[in-house]
């Protein structure tokens, strides 16, 4: 019997066939190598994991749910202290603001009143009498006989002063005559506030003019021995009216005034 072969089957594979599928074994080889290498450490890990929960019985679970709530938490802290702060330091600006306004109030106070004392003392200032020649004395009383005055008697009181010794105004008023005035010397007038007339009389020398303003204790002029004088004093007159004539007794004057004499 005579045997053919058949066309295309049972044939050896070629060279090339072979080396084609040699490459494919290995290719594959080499790929499941590959996934079994990146697939060891996620395995691991879980390995890991689950030997870790085995361990302690509790499942890791990260919650987005409680970090959100933790994050609003710390939030709502921060803003809390923020106007707590806030809160402080507003206080304490009104604090500063209040003690700063009752300092400011309490100066006030104390300034005021010390205008008001310092009004006062110059109200009283003004308004005191004081001698004519400081620490001096009468040496001849008002209505003294006496063939010396026209009238017959003194008109007014004489202090003790030596020539050139200050002479002051006894008190608040306005120059009405400042110059000679015969019998009387180089003498001064003076309207006081109160209305009355005051006259220093034999000075040496005038300080003041006619229509000036003076005060208590200033100074006029000094003491002398000018006109109808006997020595140097002073001649001091109270008077109702700028004439002569219109006299008062000059120690009961000066003390109802507050003057000791």
């Amino acid at each position: 019997m005579a045997f053919t072969r058949a066309t295309g089957k049972h044939r050896a594979p070629s060279r090339l066939t072979r080396r084609s599928a040699n490459l494919a074994g290995v290719a594959t080889l080499a790929t499941a190598g590959v996934l079994a290498t990146l697939a060891s450490p996620a395995v691991a890990a879980d390995a890991e994991a689950a030997a870790s929960a085995e361990d302690t019985g509790l499942t890791p679970i990260v919650s987005m749910g409680s970090l959100a709530d933790e994050i609003a938490d710390q939030a709502a802290a921060q803003k809390r202290e923020a106007a707590e702060a806030a809160a402080r330091a507003e206080a304490k600006a009104e604090a500063e603001a209040e003690a700063k306004r009752k300092a400011e109030a309490r100066a006030k106070e104390i300034r005021e009143a010390k205008e008001r004392a310092a009004r006062e003392a110059e109200r009283k200032r003004l308004n005191a009498f004081r001698l004519p020649v400081a620490g001096s004395h009468v040496t001849t009383g008002y209505q003294t006989g006496g063939s010396l005055w026209s009238s017959g008697s003194h008109s007014g009181v004489d202090f003790r002063a030596a020539s050139g010794t200050t002479v002051v105004s006894v008190g608040s008023g306005t120059v009405v005559e400042a110059g000679w005035g015969g019998a009387y010397g180089n003498n001064i007038v003076i309207r006081m506030n109160d209305g009355t007339y005051t006259q220093y009389g034999h000075l040496s020398s005038i300080a003041v003019s006619v229509g000036q303003q003076v005060t208590p204790g200033q100074q006029i002029g000094l003491s002398g021995s000018t006109g109808n004088s006997t020595g140097p004093h002073l001649h001091f007159e109270a008077r109702t009216t700028a004439e002569y004539g219109s006299d008062m007794n000059p120690v009961a004057y000066l003390r109802a005034r507050g003057v000791s004499v």
